[in-house]
Parts: C-alpha cells; structure tokens; sequence
C-alpha cells in the first residue's frame, strides 16, 4: 500500500505539470494532441523493452482510447469557459469519486467505511469550489471532463491489472494519441497538427514525457490497490492546481479556491489514515 499511496503522489505533481501547459497555450487542443502524440512516440522504445499487453486487453484500449476523445475535447472547453484554479478541481476530483464508484462496481473492490467518509470530504471540499454566479457551462464542461476521467480510469485499471502498469500506461497513450489525431483530422485541424508540432514540439515533449510517466504511475498504484483509493489520492493535484490558478496565473478568487483545495487535501490525508 506504500508503494501505491508514493506512485499515486508521483502522479498529481506531474499531472498538475501537464495540465499548466495545457491551459497557459493559446490553442489548448492543439496543446493536448500534441502531448498525447509524443508522450506515446517517446516511450515506444520503452515499450519495446518491457513489452506490450496481450491482446485481451486491446478492446479495453480501444474503448479508453475513445474516451479520451470525449476527455481531450471536454477538457479544452473547460479550460476556455474557466480558470484554472475552479476547472481543474472540479474534474479532477469529480473524477476521483466517479472511479471510485467505478472500481466497486465493475472490479470488485473493497473500499471499507474509512475510505468512504475520506471520498466524501473530498467531494465536500469539491462542492465548496462552486460559487454562486458560477457559468453553468464551465461547470459542466467540468462535469463531463470528471465523467470521461473516472470512465477511463476504470477501464485502465482493469487492463492494467491484466497486463502492467508501466506497458498498458504506454499504449493507452499512443492509442489516445491515434484517437484524438483523428477526430482532429475530422474537423480539418491537420494543418494546424503540423505547424504547431514543428514550432512546439519541445514543449510537447516535457508535456508528453510528464502525461505518460504520471499515467503510467497511477495504472501501477491501481495493480497494487483499490481504484478509488489510487484515483482519490491522486486527486492531491487539485491543490497543486488551485496554487498554480493562484500564484502563476494570478487568477481571481484563487485565494478561496486554495483553500477549499486544503479541504480537499484533509480528506486525502484521512483516506490513507483510515485505510
């Protein structure tokens, strides 16, 4: 549990990372195609050293990478409609609680009454995000980003646990990457793909290396403990998230939003206290 508690906190400083240079890019889209892309071109000699999943898990992938669409394009519209410091939270730990929900019911875990009261004091700290005169639409574009997160947490886990962490984490990018390329292409941004990787790659490639490793890290945690747990733990990156709104991008009421992150914060501290 040890193990999974460090890889899950890995994971939400390096998911708070990627998800700064998504936001502070002028095209956001073009900003997580572009992650996705070369985080699963970057670590496909990895791939070939730890080998890939067997081929009972390629429907999972195949449905993950599908969701992924649905998270990438609710994602962007949440950062256009929101700060940071409110979109941020919400999805992620609204995704937290969803793949909590998730793993009881579809893989049979055992989350005890601890972790439940821990879940909700997250979510309660959640709710206080939410201030009157919110836009419904960024709440939810920030709801169907939460839904799409928890979805294919889920669905990650259970192909993780059939294969490895670090091997299915790697796949899943690459198959998010063909997924997103070609919905893109659908909408005739193919031209935009190629100028902005020939002008950003680099930054690309810090966002693919800290998408792909902080993945990666969490479908491990999810092999060594209940998702719920793993998914709630990681949610520690709506603090970071609410400091980087606030302190980077000076964003109003950032203050507030810190501290309702704080509550946030509590709760993940009773999940591995009670667990």
């Amino acid at each position: 549990m040890t193990t999974a508690t460090l890889l899950a906190l890995g994971a939400a400083f390096l998911h708070a990372a990627w998800n700064l240079l998504i936001k502070t890019n002028d095209d956001q889209f073009l900003a997580a195609w572009g992650q996705f892309l070369l985080g699963g071109l970057l670590f496909i000699p990895v791939l070939l050293v730890v080998g890939p999943p067997g081929l009972d898990v390629v429907p999972l992938l195949v449905c993950s990478s599908v969701v992924n669409v649905v998270y990438v394009g609710a994602l962007v519209q949440a950062y256009r409609t929101g700060d940071f410091s409110l979109t941020y939270p919400l999805a992620r730990g609204g995704g937290a609680l969803v793949a909590a929900l998730g793993g009881v019911w579809f893989l049979s875990d055992d989350l005890g009454p601890g972790t439940w009261v821990a879940i909700f004091v997250v979510v309660a700290g959640l709710a206080s995000l939410v201030r009157p005169g919110t836009a419904t639409a960024v709440l939810g574009w920030s709801a169907l980003t939460a839904a799409a997160i928890g979805t294919y947490t889920t669905i990650d886990v259970a192909g993780a646990r059939r294969s490895s962490g670090l091997g299915y984490g790697i796949s899943i990018m690459i198959g998010a990457a063909l997924a997103v390329s070609l919905a893109g292409v659908a909408v005739g941004r193919a031209p935009a793909f190629v100028r902005s990787l020939r002008g950003s790659w680099r930054r690309y490639a810090v966002g693919g290396v800290c998408t792909t490793l902080a993945y990666s890290m969490v479908l491990e945690a999810g092999r060594l403990a209940p998702v719920g747990y793993v998914a709630a733990l990681r949610a520690f990156s709506v603090v970071i998230g609410a400091l980087g709104g606030w302190l980077l991008l000076h964003e109003h009421l950032g203050r507030h939003r810190v501290y309702a992150s704080g509550v946030v914060a509590v709760g993940l501290a009773l999940l591995v206290v009670l667990r």
